[in-house]
């Protein structure tokens, strides 16, 4: 069994920190690939309604032989353009959303339900948290949180509700590591979890600074990004398909990043998003 820690969320639940993500997963391959991951000790399973693979990553839950309470399930409500997410209309859609993905994913609860997206531009995340809070207080969804929210967009939910999201899950990796809006998690008791936590592939692995850092450890440079994230205070839900390198994404304990690794991973920082921009972002 892994070594992985676990956070502390602001309701007092517990989420491994080293998950697993099926982004991009074709649903035929979420239940060997979840699978695959149960097997090599992973605790935690990400998903989401717009993913199409809630049904595969059910199946692998079920046949996993692991007791259901070991196990943290997260999925995310993908609100849509095309829904009218205001007032008693916006609560029922929420609330059908989410008996879906209980459906497909063959639960009686999921662990953690997200907003999907923020979609600033429509101002309709208020009436959808409300029908969160409702999926909480019902102890359906035991946690909730966001996703791809800004300062602004927290703001308006800690103004507004008494209920704040536990967690937000975000675009970070050390290419774009986030500092200011961690800096806000932090103040605000919200922990701060990482979608595409190695940079989707996308040249960051290929970093001479990482392979450098690797070599000195005798690890990969997935394995060193991943551990960068550990020692940050991040939750990150690497994404694969094959099983050996999904059992290398886990294999992070027994190093440690000192400072100079450190400073050589932050000189690799150039700022920028690899994913959309949550504050313009309006995919229906």
């Amino acid at each position: 069994m892994s070594t992985i820690p676990s956070v502390t969320l602001n309701d007092g639940a517990v989420i491994p920190q080293l998950g697993f993500g099926v982004w991009q997963v074709p649903d035929a391959e979420a239940a060997p690939a979840v699978r695959a991951a149960i097997e090599a000790g992973y605790r935690s399973i990400d998903t989401a309604a717009v993913y199409e693979n809630e049904t595969g990553t059910g199946v692998a839950i079920a046949e996993s032989g692991v007791a259901r309470e070991e196990l943290f399930v997260t999925t995310k409500l993908w609100n849509s353009g095309t829904v009218d997410w205001s007032g008693q209309q916006g609560r029922d859609a929420v609330l059908r959303a989410f008996d879906d993905s209980l459906a497909k994913l063959g639960l009686d609860h999921v662990d953690l339900y997200l907003i999907h997206w923020p979609r600033p531009m429509h101002g309709s995340f208020g009436n959808i948290w409300k029908a969160f809070e409702q999926l909480a207080a019902d102890g359906r969804a035991k946690s909730i949180g966001v996703s791809n929210f800004g300062p602004q967009q927290l703001e308006v939910l800690l103004q507004e509700s008494s209920v704040a999201p536990v967690l937000n899950q975000v675009e970070l990796h050390p290419y774009f590591p986030q500092h200011e809006l961690r800096a806000f998690h932090a103040r605000h008791g919200i922990a701060t979890e990482a979608w595409s936590p190695l940079g989707q592939g996308k040249s960051l692995l290929d970093e001479p600074a990482l392979a450098k850092v690797a070599a000195k450890h005798g690890r990969t440079p997935a394995q060193v990004v991943l551990r960068w994230h550990l020692q940050s205070g991040v939750i990150a839900i690497p994404k694969s398909v094959t099983p050996s390198r999904i059992r290398e994404n886990l294999d992070v304990a027994g190093f440690e990043l000192d400072a100079e690794d450190l400073a050589a991973i932050a000189s690799i920082d150039t700022g920028r998003r690899i994913g959309p921009d949550p504050q313009g972002f309006d995919w229906n």
